[in-house]
């Protein structure tokens, strides 16, 4: 039996005593999942209501209303059965997951927020199912208009820009966002945004169309509110374009930002994105928008997720709809003020702050049995199948590389230019936005499968070109000598100069592998049912609940648990292929026994 030596012995003590710490925390104490009603994505309730924001940047109005509807369809008067939904009776919804009140995943795993909290109370008027896929925000309005989704959900500004791609429905909130700076800085409001000012938003919203085409300046893209928020505590960047619950959510006492000013978002309301050609879609969700506003279901969730006053003159779903009768968001702001008085609390240290964003222990508690009970299998499903499937396609490149015949050769070069040249979110949004539509009776327009074919065609061009320069690299004579005992070509590729090949880019085809693991990240753009999520996914969506990052790092613990012993693995049988076994020392007696028999 091969001896591992001690430092690989205690590597792998290591990771074992790592293994052993995160399943003992998945299968410990649920204390800290236990209450639905913690962290951000859950409805703060009326006694948190905010006032009117007074220091509105000038100019800061609505423009004229061109799209709301004089009225609606009556409610029976909807035939469900010709609403072009993908499933019968269905509505499949493409939402996010990280921008909490408007839009997330609770402490439960399920797909909440008062975006979609209202979709489900309309899908309840209109007798259907409501299923959430978790998605981009980059990607979702392109997802709604080719039938991935029936219906788009992410707090979306409509502009129109927008309108060319997806149609809307009618208004269901407003558009303020918020200036938000660190405490101190020169900066007071829009108008001292200028060149040479790094200004974060999150890609793809209409902060970014604002910065970009109102102030024509460049900004600083984030993929998500959290990250954003966090470059701006830790000084990356000198000011956050957010909307307004966004904004008021994450700004938390002793985080030395704050709020300067605040905006509307010109011209345009916040609705939910329907396929252009969908019109029926529309009018029923129209229809369920005003039925919910007339029997006060709309104020009730309203009151509970965004307790805030509406702007002057503005009010949602179609003109003929009720106004909502809300609280008094501004009196119930006054008392609370009142009742906290003046007291702040001290600002933290660099230190305080590194620890709290990174380091909560308790969120690490809380982060280990999702990332254990539901992103660890989908990681290791993802990154097996496209692993077992990239492989035999890359063998196939492999040997259409080095054949005799042009037409296998060709072919495998252009298709391993095209798979190493494209990045891989292009490749997984080509077969799973592309292919995805022309196969969804049999994927039942779920892409996830897909989403592990994109992964192995995207690994086959690489394991390919591994496989390819582990084949040529076996010597010459190797053919030659079996070719010379009576083997054909095949034969002798097949049976001698194949497996050898193969053996020596083992330790290569490891490292793939290890890619692909992180690679199945990648896989949540095609949106993905809440128990679809991976590790990655899951970790975000915790880190949005708690608009803290403690969460992605203890995903990334779990990577690395995944990731070092296959690191170690490959190392030794790197090393293995090129010392070989080693021999162990031959017992006395049996030598003695040897040399007897070979009469010395």
């Amino acid at each position: 039996m091969v001896r591992l030596p001690v430092s690989r012995s205690r590597a792998l003590i290591a990771v074992v005593s790592a293994l052993g710490v995160l399943f003992l925390a998945a299968c410990g104490s649920d204390s800290s999942n236990s209450s639905a009603s913690s962290g951000l994505c859950a409805p703060p309730g009326v006694e948190s209501a905010s006032a009117a924001p007074t220091n509105l940047a000038s100019g800061a109005e609505a423009g004229a209303d061109r799209f709301t509807t004089p009225s609606t369809v009556p409610l029976d008067r909807i035939d469900t059965s010709k609403l072009g939904l993908l499933a019968p009776g269905k509505l499949s919804i493409g939402t996010l997951s990280d921008a909490p009140p408007s839009i997330c995943v609770n402490s439960q795993g399920a797909f909440t927020g008062f975006d979609n909290e209202l979709l489900k109370a309309i899908g309840a008027k209109l007798g259907l199912q409501v299923e959430f896929s978790g998605t981009e925000f980059a990607g979702l309005l392109a997802q709604v208009a080719n039938g991935r989704f029936d219906v788009g959900s992410s707090s979306i500004t409509t502009t129109d820009a927008r309108r060319q791609l997806v149609g809307f429905t009618n208004g269901y909130d407003f558009g303020y966002f918020s200036l938000v700076v660190p405490n101190g800085s020169a900066i007071e409001g829009f108008s001292d945004l200028g060149p040479g000012v790094r200004i974060g938003v999150v890609q793809g919203t209409v902060q970014d169309e604002y910065v970009a085409n109102t102030l024509h300046l460049d900004a600083v893209k984030f993929p998500d509110y959290n990250t954003a928020y966090a470059n701006l505590k830790s000084g990356q960047i000198d000011a956050w374009v957010a909307p307004s619950a966004q904004a008021t959510g994450a700004v938390k006492p002793g985080d030395s930002t704050s709020i300067v000013q605040n905006t509307f978002s010109l011209d345009n309301f916040t609705a939910w994105a329907v396929r252009k050609d969908n019109q029926p879609l529309t009018d029923a969700l129209n229809a369920g928008l005003d039925a919910v506003i007339a029997d006060g279901t709309y104020a009730k969730l309203y009151a509970e997720w965004e307790p805030r006053p509406f702007p002057p003159g503005w009010k949602p779903g179609s003109k003929a709809a009720p106004l909502p009768q809300l609280p008094d968001f501004d009196k119930i702001a006054a008392e609370n003020q009142q009742a906290g008085g003046d007291q702040q609390s001290a600002p933290k240290s660099t230190l305080e702050q590194l620890r709290d964003t990174f380091f909560d222990w308790s969120l690490y508690r809380k982060a280990f049995p999702d990332l254990i009970k539901t992103g660890l299998p989908n990681t290791l499903i993802l990154a097996l199948v496209s692993g077992v499937l990239g492989t035999l396609l890359g063998m196939v490149l492999a040997v259409a590389g080095i054949s005799r015949t042009r037409w296998l050769r060709w072919p495998a070069r252009v298709y391993t230019d095209i798979f190493r040249g494209l990045p891989a979110v292009v490749i997984i949004l080509l077969i799973g936005l592309g292919i995805g539509p022309v196969v969804k009776n049999v994927t039942g327009n779920n892409p996830y499968w897909l989403g592990a074919v994109a992964l192995a065609l995207l690994a086959a061009a690489y394991i390919g070109e591994i496989f390819r320069s582990g084949i040529q690299s076996v010597e010459a004579g190797q053919l030659e000598a079996a070719r010379a005992i009576g083997f054909g070509y095949r034969q002798a590729m097949t049976l001698v100069v194949i497996p050898q090949g193969v053996r020596r880019v083992l330790p290569a085809l490891m490292n793939q592998f290890i890619a692909l693991i992180k690679d199945s990240s990648l896989i949540y753009f095609l949106g993905l049912l809440a128990s679809q999520r991976e590790l990655f996914a899951v970790g975000r969506d915790l880190n949005a609940q708690t608009g803290n990052l403690s969460p992605l790092v203890a995903a990334g613990l779990v990577y690395l648990v995944l990731t070092i012993p296959l690191t170690h693995l490959v190392n030794y049988i790197d090393r293995r292929l090129r010392t070989g076994r080693t021999e162990e020392p031959i017992d006395p007696v049996e030598q003695a026994v040897i040399t007897e028999g070979r009469g010395a």
